[in-house]
């Protein structure tokens, strides 16, 4: 079992690297963006139009209690059957997700990490592409192209038995995100009491506590009903 995130200090974990980084926003491109249209940069087949999508989704993939919290609203509402409560688990306890855990500062507008050396890594090799719209300052916009030769990294990224870990994660960040933009995406994480009440410019602290504490009483009522409903288990490759 992991060390629970909650006996961690969030200001004490190492920063990820430029790395780390570019391979984040890479599968979150390829599996949380959407189809390019024919006036969008020539090569592309995937986009995220607005930095602030691409930072609340980045926000789950490096924070998997909070992932596991939006998992757990899901089960809790109907929209996802009992079986995901071992996704849930696995979130909180296994270690891969723990020693994936990067928490993120919180500023203004949520939380928030400066990309750019990331993404030029990625232009770098010619596997992501960042374009601006309008002209001015206050309505210029990055969107995010993901270029065929990134969506081929990422089949690349499946045969790798420890990057493949960012894959499947990414897989269910898009299953919590659904289609709302960022600006939706931020308020469903300020609801969140730890993440609304972090100091600015302070990491953002972990709810793995409260989420356990859901899942438990999940758990129980699931065993007293007598077991999972496996027509709503996980598609192959959500965990």
């Amino acid at each position: 079992m992991s060390v629970p995130l909650t006996a961690a200090d969030p200001q004490g974990r190492d920063e990820p690297t430029v790395l780390q980084q570019a391979v984040r926003l890479l599968v979150l491109l390829d599996r949380c963006g959407l189809p390019t249209k024919p006036a969008d940069p020539s090569g592309t087949v995937a986009v995220l139009r607005a930095e602030m999508q691409l930072q609340a989704l980045d926000f789950w993939l490096r924070n998997p209690d909070y992932l596991a919290g939006e998992l757990m609203t899901k089960v809790e509402n109907g929209e996802l059957g009992a079986s995901y409560l071992q996704v849930v688990e696995d979130l909180l306890e296994g270690q891969e997700p723990d020693l994936h855990w990067y928490p993120m500062p919180r500023w203004f507008h949520g939380a928030y990490e400066v990309i750019d050396d990331a993404f030029s890594v990625l232009s770098a090799y010619g596997l992501a592409v960042v374009r601006r719209v309008g002209s001015a300052k206050s309505t210029a916009r990055s969107q995010f192209f993901l270029t065929e030769a990134g969506r081929g990294a990422v089949e690349e990224l499946k045969k790798d038995p420890l990057l493949s870990w960012y894959i499947g994660q990414a897989e269910l960040v898009k299953l919590v995100a659904g289609n709302d933009n960022g600006s939706t995406l931020k308020k469903r994480q300020y609801q969140q009491a730890e993440y609304a009440s972090t100091k600015l410019g302070t990491k953002i602290a972990p709810i793995h506590a409260g989420v356990a504490e859901r899942l438990e009483i999940a758990q129980a009522a699931q065993a007293n009903e007598g077991g999972t409903d496996a027509s709503t288990s996980p598609a192959e490759g959500d965990t």
